[in-house]
Formats: structure tokens, sequence, C-alpha cells
């Protein structure tokens, strides 16, 4: 059997057991989704948002992307992120990186990977910040595992840095943001940064929508 087959096989199995225990599950799931979360984590395969969250479907609005990143130039993201705040209204948004990420590794080192050096430069960025305390620790292992939590905490702070996420502050006094990181080791995930609204000011990044609003 093909590989692609086996996952529709898998996808008629799924819709028949759901609809085994309730008739109507997919009459509820096609109405319009009001979801509370949205998720921007990493596009590995083995970090799916719903799986590690025990979730329903509905319940997380997803954004994955090579490393968890949130970059003021991906209109991708901040399309998504618009669309989550400002329509859905979601009341959090979550940065979700894992250990022994590869997109982290790869930036840990000096070798061309050709395109996605582009896409890396933006994790590098956030090494070379914090180079001196990253090293400070003892073991290469110890090293990799805190720069996936300083990459984590410093895209929370980018998401903090959006007027998407400033105007809905001021309006409605949500989203709250948090940075999360999954260890596939055992299962858990491990709370690295939470961000109320209005919490966070900046004397560079922080806009006055005063006149607009």
């Amino acid at each position: 059997m093909k590989e692609y087959k086996k996952l529709l096989l898998s996808n008629k199995a799924w819709a028949s057991e759901k609809l085994a225990i309730d008739e109507h599950y997919f009459d509820d799931l096609s109405k319009d989704q009001k979801p509370l979360f949205l998720w921007i984590g990493c596009a590995d395969s083995r970090v799916p948002a719903e799986e590690i969250t025990h979730a329903n479907p509905g319940d997380i609005f997803v954004h994955r992307n090579v490393a968890n990143m949130v970059v003021h130039t991906d209109m991708n993201l901040l399309s998504v992120l618009q669309y989550a705040v400002e329509v859905l209204q979601v009341k959090h948004v979550i940065v979700c990186g894992h250990y022994n990420c590869g997109g982290v590794r790869a930036a840990m080192t000096n070798k061309d990977y050709g395109l996605i050096n582009k896409w890396l430069r933006n994790i590098k960025e956030v090494y070379e910040k914090n180079f001196k305390e990253i090293h400070a620790l003892p073991s290469e292992k110890e090293q990799f595992d805190r720069l996936v939590e300083l990459n984590v905490k410093e895209q929370v702070l980018n998401l903090a840095k959006t007027t998407i996420i400033q105007k809905a502050w001021k309006q409605f006094e949500y989203p709250y943001l948090h940075g999360w990181v999954f260890d596939m080791h055992h299962g858990e995930i491990k709370e690295i940064l939470n961000i109320d609204p209005n919490e966070w000011q900046s004397s560079v990044f922080s806009f006055n929508f005063d006149e607009e609003l």
C-alpha cells in the first residue's frame, strides 16, 4: 500500500469512530470556530499542538514554522495573528518551542544551509544576544536547551512589540501571551514566560493609539 493511502484510510476510521460516539460530531465541528488559543509552534512533526495538549478540534488555532518564530516581516505569521486576535478574538497566544529543535541547533553552528540561512539568522541573533549566558553553562546539552528557552522568550516579546497585540490590549485587555517549551523525552510542557495584557512596556516599541482609537 502506498504511504499516503494509509492516511486516507486512517481518516475514514477516525471519522467512523467519532460518529459512533456522537452522531452530531461533524455537524457541531462544521459550525463557526471559536478557539480560545492561538498556537505558534515549530513545524517539527513530533510536536502536534492538539496531541500534546490533549485538545479537541476547534480548541486551538494553529500556526507552525521552523523553530516557532515570530518575525516582524513574516506576512504569513502576521496574517494569522491578526485574524486570530481581531476576528476570532482568542484570549491566549502561545509560543511553544521544544527541546532538541533542529532549527535552533542549526543556528548554533557556522554551517551554510543555503536559503534557510535567512530564516536561521533570526535565531542566531537571539544566540548572539545571549552568547555569554549560554556558554557559561557547563554542557553542550544545557547550552542547547537554554537557547531553545531563550528563543521562545524572544518570540513572545516579539509578539508584544506588534501593533496587533498592543491594539487588542488597549481595546479588549487580552490576549494573554505565553512562552512554553515541550520536552519530548518526558512529554511535559515547561512554562518559560507569561505576559498579562498591558503588563509589558517599552520606551521604543510601545505604541500610542489614543488618537486612532
